[in-house]
């Protein structure tokens, strides 16, 4: 029987990864979305005036096997994805617009849902539940549901072409990213480190090679572009690497990007706003495109500034080597890394054997125990891959969340980083307790040693899990990350604090052999070269940011490819570095509509979260009880119970200025 349409008698209702197979996935589907579409209806048809039990919450119950599902399927297609999974995943895209436009395009269900907001004030609703039905009806605006006739049946098709797009985008992303790798000779691998050498093999070995490789998977090839002697090589690598998506084969991906321009600018357009970024802005707390656009520049001026001098420096390095021409993008994390280890004495060699995958994680559980009394206690599988390790969260003996973790890099799985919930929490109908999933693609190894952009990583995605886990609220459609698009960063960039608290790294960084700690003075070498290349990394970021901005804001343009080179010419962008996601491989922005006019947002949150941060600082203790209780109260656990801005307000008493960032990020002098 298809494990999908049973209960789950799993621990802690697990989906029984054991019993899934492929061939599941698309008959559940198939009786989701007609159980979803039959509960549906009957609450639009309802002879009974609308309340908010037989509307609202009954919509918050309709699509409990839809979820389920989803869930299950969508995770794994991203993280373990085959040719069944991906032809399904096609297959499903329009099919769940279609299901999605359907619902919103009900005009009995919309005015059942209008009539409510429209006596809101005799409703006698909690304030979470003013939320919700707030929230409810900007979802159905937004997507249409005032529209009539033409305009609604064009608004359709051009959402069902979108989410086709979207999904064609991605898989052709990962096919690249799958398809291509640099063999190396043996007598390739001088001057590389041991780890980096260990990661080679290892991706040789994933690939059926007999030898090391070099693929695009982020955990490789840095490392190989910061270490690597030969600059042939670590041009042909980093060529590959920015070629992603625009190889002029079947997976090339720039007509769609310049399609899915012009569909989003069509859909704006017919819901009455001027560009896509006014429509995508508006919920979002940044509000308008100028709000954006002025945050960027204060930061990209005095950034720009710093990467320049610095360039001027890693030029000179490379003139020293012999090389007459000038400093290009596959020189710079080389040199750079040469002059880290000159000026600051560190060198990520030395620091990774104290920086052992299973040590961070004791960092991470640690940390959340301190701030927040959760414990943590590894649970046996089957999960969805031998590579996965899961945890039952709890707290006071009481079980508040399975947490599951992914961490290495395969070919199966899109590269980046990212937290899902298989399971959200909410305290309405079945299934209560959050599903949360962690994903990274790190270098494999025994044991996985980290670098320590990895180990920032790790706690990035593990403050996402905690706003997933933490969540306390009635309604699933508000619960964790279901929030403001720049807001939703903001757990995440605040927990990468932790992992620089002096005490945390004295207690968890210990070498992977001899268990002894970090030496207090590369640990203070460490902590010092925290802003060391934050020129490079701001612009890298910020280029980006400012391109998608562009993309959306006006007309959307007929080759975007012409469009970034125009933005980044006018921005002065340094020749010796790229945007750190270029259009044909930008997934935030074009794999859905996730972060399309929202790159900024990690920029965004990085605001608050150095000024969050700064709370504890000012309270002299970075596990503040009290601090670490407002923290939880009113970002952690409240989910989108209340806009942004006044969840911020609660925790801070005010709003943040730029300021911190700057400090942070080493750019004060600059700006």
């Amino acid at each position: 029987m298809n494990p999908f349409l049973k209960p789950w008698t799993t621990p802690f209702s697990l989906p029984p990864f054991g019993e899934i197979r492929d061939e599941f996935f698309a008959p559940a589907f198939d009786e989701a979305i007609a159980q979803a579409r039959k509960n549906i209806a009957e609450i639009a048809e309802k002879p009974e005036a609308p309340t908010f039990a037989n509307t609202i919450e009954a919509l918050e119950r309709a699509e409990e096997l839809l979820d389920r599902v989803s869930g299950v399927f969508y995770n794994l297609a991203g993280a373990d994805a085959n040719d069944t999974r991906e032809a399904l995943m096609r297959d499903l895209a329009p099919k769940m617009s279609a299901f999605s436009s359907e619902i919103t395009n009900n005009k009995a269900l919309f005015s059942r849902i209008e009539a409510l907001w429209n006596s809101l004030k005799d409703l006698d609703l909690t304030s979470e539940q003013s939320r919700v039905l707030e929230l409810y009806r900007q979802m159905f605006v937004r997507s249409g549901a005032s529209l009539e006739g033409e305009k609604s049946a064009q608004l359709t098709t051009v959402k069902a072409r979108l989410a086709v797009l979207g999904t064609q985008f991605s898989q052709n992303l990962l096919a690249d990213e799958r398809e291509w790798f640099l063999p190396l000779a043996e007598s390739d691998l001088e001057g590389l480190p041991d780890f980096v050498i260990a990661a080679a093999r290892a991706a040789g070995a994933e690939k059926g090679e007999a030898g090391p490789v070099v693929t695009l998977s982020r955990s490789v090839i840095v490392p190989f572009l910061q270490f690597s002697p030969r600059r042939a090589l670590r041009q042909k690598a980093y060529e590959a690497w920015v070629a992603r998506g625009a190889n002029g084969n079947a997976h090339d991906n720039r007509a769609i990007a310049a399609e899915t321009l012009s569909l989003r600018e069509t859909r704006a357009k017919l819901l009455g706003y001027q560009s896509f970024a006014d429509f995508k802005l508006e919920p979002e707390m940044a509000k308008t495109p100028a709000a954006v656009r002025s945050l960027l520049m204060r930061v990209w001026e005095p950034a720009r500034k710093k990467a320049l001098a610095d360039a001027t420096v890693l030029e000179k390095m490379l003139h020293a080597d012999g090389i007459a021409g000038p400093l290009e993008a596959w020189d710079w994390r080389y040199y750079s890394e040469k002059r880290r280890k000159a000026e600051h004495d560190l060198d990520e060699a030395a620091l990774k054997p104290y920086l052992s995958l299973d040590a961070m994680l004791g960092a991470q559980f640690d940390c959340a125990n301190r701030l927040f009394g959760l414990e943590f206690r590894e649970i046996e599988g089957p999960f969805y891959h031998p590579d996965v390790r899961g945890w039952d969260v709890t707290r006071n003996g009481s079980h508040l969340a399975v947490f599951l973790g992914d961490y290495f890099a395969r070919g199966s799985k899109r590269s980046g980083a990212w937290c899902s919930a298989m399971r959200s929490q909410k305290k309405l109908g079945q299934d209560t307790r959050p599903i949360v999933v962690n994903v990274c693609n790190f270098a494999k190894g025994d044991p996985a040693l980290l670098s320590y952009d990895d180990a920032r990583t790790l706690f990035h995605e593990f403050g996402h899990a905690l706003h997933q886990m933490l969540s306390n609220v009635t309604y699933g459609f508000i619960s964790g990350t279901s929030v403001a698009r720049d807001f939703v960063e903001l757990p995440s960039q605040l927990y990468e604090h932790w992992l620089e608290v002096p005490e945390v790294l004295e207690k968890h960084a210990r070498h992977w052999q001899t268990g002894a700690p970090m030496p207090a003075d590369l640990l203070q070498r460490l902590l010092a070269a925290g802003t060391y290349d934050q020129g490079f990394a701001t612009v890298e970021f910020v280029a980006s940011a400012l391109v998608d901005l562009a993309f959306h804001e006006g007309a959307a343009p007929a080759d975007p490819m012409q469009k970034q080179t125009e933005i980044l010419e006018s921005l002065g962008m340094p020749r010796a570095i790229r945007m750190r996601h270029a259009t044909p491989h930008f997934a935030h922005v074009f794999s859905g509509d996730g972060y399309s006019s929202g790159y900024y947002s990690y920029m965004w949150s990085e605001v608050m979260d150095a000024d969050a941060f700064a709370a504890f600082e000012e309270a002299g203790d970075a596990f503040d009880p009290e601090t670490a209780k407002r923290l939880e109260t009113f970002i952690l656990s409240a989910g989108g119970s209340q806009p942004a801005e006044e969840l911020y307000t609660q925790f801070r008493g005010r709003m943040p200025g730029v300021e911190p960032l700057l400090k942070g990020r080493g750019l004060l002098e600059s700006a």
